[in-house]
């Protein structure tokens, strides 16, 4: 769980910057320790130097997706969105709406656009997008 946390926290920072240290390293680690994994199917991305990536996903949902910066763009991102697809027919997902690398990478995998929320219920009080994939 720490490497999934660790993966997390490097993923979120670059992706956006500007929410970077909402959260410290303890408190990520307890999170996918006490929140993610008992509620969640997780898997890894792995290349030589290790883990690279995590998904961690329930029936109709992703909670979380991430990949190490420097593994973007390889791949890993696709085959771990795969196993959960693979699981079920239906899955939903949020991400913030400036994250626009991460939209533009689920719309290309067959998500919609469902709903857009100005953040009021999230706990960065980010505006947010839900997304949708049904299987076809």
């Amino acid at each position: 769980m720490d490497a999934a946390a660790r993966i997390h926290r490097a993923a979120f920072d670059q992706a956006l910057p500007a929410l970077a240290g909402l959260h410290t390293p303890e408190a990520d680690r307890w999170f996918f320790r006490e929140r993610v994994f008992p509620g969640c199917l997780l898997w890894g991305a792995f290349d030589d130097a290790g883990m690279t990536g995590i998904v961690a996903f329930r029936e109709g949902w992703i909670d979380q997706l991430y990949v190490l910066p420097v593994a973007q763009g390889q791949g890993a991102g696709t085959a771990l969105l795969q196993v959960a697809q693979n699981a079920f027919d239906r899955l939903q997902l949020w991400t913030f709406q400036r994250n626009w690398r991460a939209r533009r990478f689920y719309e290309a995998r067959g998500f919609a656009l469902v709903q857009e929320t100005d953040g009021t219920r999230n706990e960065e009080k980010e505006p947010d997008a839900l997304y949708l994939w049904i299987r076809a």
